[in-house]
């Protein structure tokens, strides 16, 4: 038998057409609902030669790597790219294609955040990711882009993040700590720590990251002029960022920690968390 898993409450305004994509690649399925579904239980209850399908994007493949806590399936596990975000896709594939991908070992050993909001320190939000961690003008997007959708408008991320450098987003101090070893960097417009390359729907924040390597990437983008921050940054989507040794520095390690001078909004695998302090990252 194979099951899908389906998100019925997707922001994604090609959701109709990506159903009957998947239908017509993969056949009939029995669907189940990501909103309020046991993962470990429906998952155990299975037959050995069942197959599950994850239809959705970045954001279904977070829900679904949370909600299996420590439970490794044994069965096939495919998702199908069908989100408004495939980074995960678009990594592992070099591109996006709409395609189901076997992900059973993609799953496994990933690394956890745990983060701080201001005024909320005494109960810190902890979670799986599979793609990366965004810290300061991303996370800045997210929030906006959520706003919009809410407002039930269209959200252009890129118009957002050249608003966020020339008006809204003031650049923050950051501490940061990777394997024990702390720096402080001024000027900075954001700070992710990765575990695959992409982020923000094709942003290749860390080029050089392989998702296989234990060790994770931590990025800081820095800049003292608006002007010329803004002339490097849509590099970004390309990687070639990383270039400009001046303004990005990039460490990599298994325990990273990074903190800010004031709360700025972050986001987890393009889930948005408001008035972080600062995030720990344990590969």
């Amino acid at each position: 038998m194979k099951y899908v898993i389906l998100n019925h409450g997707t922001n994604n305004p090609n959701y109709e057409s990506d159903v009957k994509a998947f239908e017509a690649t993969i056949g009939a399925c029995r669907e189940e609902d990501v909103d309020g579904l046991d993962y470990v239980a429906f998952l155990k209850g299975l037959q050995p030669s069942d197959e599950v399908y994850l239809m959705g994007g970045d954001g279904t493949l977070n829900w679904f790597i949370n909600g299996l806590g420590d439970y490794e399936p044994t069965l096939p596990v495919y998702l199908y790219p069908a989100g408004t975000g495939n980074d995960f896709i678009h990594d592992v594939l070099g591109q996006v294609e709409r395609k189901p991908v076997l992900i059973n070992e993609y799953i496994k050993n990933l690394p956890v955040v745990e983060v701080t909001q201001a005024g909320n320190e005494g109960s810190k939000i902890c979670k799986k990711f599979i793609n990366g961690i965004g810290y300061g003008i991303d996370g800045y997007c997210c929030e906006m882009g959520d706003k919009l959708k809410e407002e039930g408008k269209k959200v252009d991320y890129t118009a957002i993040a050249i608003k966020g450098l020339l008006f809204h987003f003031k650049k923050v101090t950051a501490t940061v700590s990777v394997d024990g070893k702390q720096e402080r960097f001024q000027d900075v417009w954001l700070a992710p720590s990765m575990k695959g390359r992409f982020y923000g729907g094709g942003m290749m924040v860390a080029p050089a990251q392989d998702r296989a390597d234990e060790a994770l990437s931590l990025v800081v983008f820095r800049g003292k002029s608006k002007l010329h921050t803004l002339m490097v940054f849509p590099s970004i989507f390309k990687g070639e960022h990383v270039k400009h040794e001046k303004m990005v520095f990039v460490r990599r390690g298994k325990e990273i920690e990074v903190s800010f001078d004031r709360p700025t909004a972050l986001q987890i695998d393009g889930e948005t968390v408001l008035n972080v302090t600062s995030y720990r990252v344990k590969a």
